[in-house]
């Protein structure tokens, strides 16, 4: 599949997820420490919808902030009803728009990411397919995700996914489900104990810093 039409399934299939959400799972704590689900759902939904007139005029108000700008814009758009930011979520699934330097691997990672941040803490399995990884983790891998994914460099070891033909890098192994991969990466611990091989506990000290 096509990448931005797989950004578009990803973008509808989260939307199906929270049609049945109860308005107390709404407020559930997602894995961004900032954002609970209706937060973090807006911030999703914030690509989709900002105008360049919006983000001019935010950057002013922020003085040049991105930080404090993605919290205004987020803010703006929590205070929508839950039915609305799916309708925006799932009505507006094709809109493109790619990043300077990333392109579109960036708002593709940043969703598949931010679906576990979802699932997670709601308990709810992933079932997506293991393969709509794979694009993702050789972006991971690439000096490319230091802007904006990676806070620090990655550990040098061997990354193997355990459910897809992949693997990058040299030295020890460190094997497991490729977003349980994805996620130590970048700073999230829940998945840690799927990971094994000599490799893991020097990227599990990565995840946890």
């Amino acid at each position: 599949m096509e990448l931005w039409d797989a950004l578009a399934d990803e973008r509808r299939s989260i939307a199906d997820l929270l049609d049945g959400l109860t308005p107390e799972q709404w407020q559930v704590q997602s894995l961004c420490a900032a954002w609970d689900v209706r937060q973090l759902v807006a911030h999703l939904v914030v690509p989709l919808t900002v105008r360049r007139r919006e983000l001019a005029l935010g950057m002013i108000r922020s003085r040049g902030s991105v930080d404090r700008l993605m919290v205004d814009l987020v803010a703006d758009r929590a205070a929508l009803a839950p039915a609305e930011l799916v309708a925006l979520l799932r009505d507006r699934a094709s809109r493109r728009f790619a990043p300077p330097v990333v392109g579109v691997l960036g708002p593709y990672t940043d969703l598949l990411v931010h679906q576990q941040d979802l699932l997670i803490p709601l308990g709810m399995q992933d079932e997506r397919p293991p393969a709509r990884w794979r694009p993702s983790l050789d972006f991971l891998m690439s000096p490319r995700a230091r802007l904006g994914f990676l806070a620090s460099a990655k550990p040098t070891l061997t990354y193997r996914a355990t459910d897809l033909d992949w693997q990058h890098g040299t030295g020890d192994v460190v094997s497991g489900p490729a977003a349980a991969i994805a996620l130590a990466l970048l700073g999230r611990t829940p998945r840690l104990d799927e990971l094994d091989g000599p490799g893991s506990p020097v990227l599990a000290v990565h995840a946890a810093r």
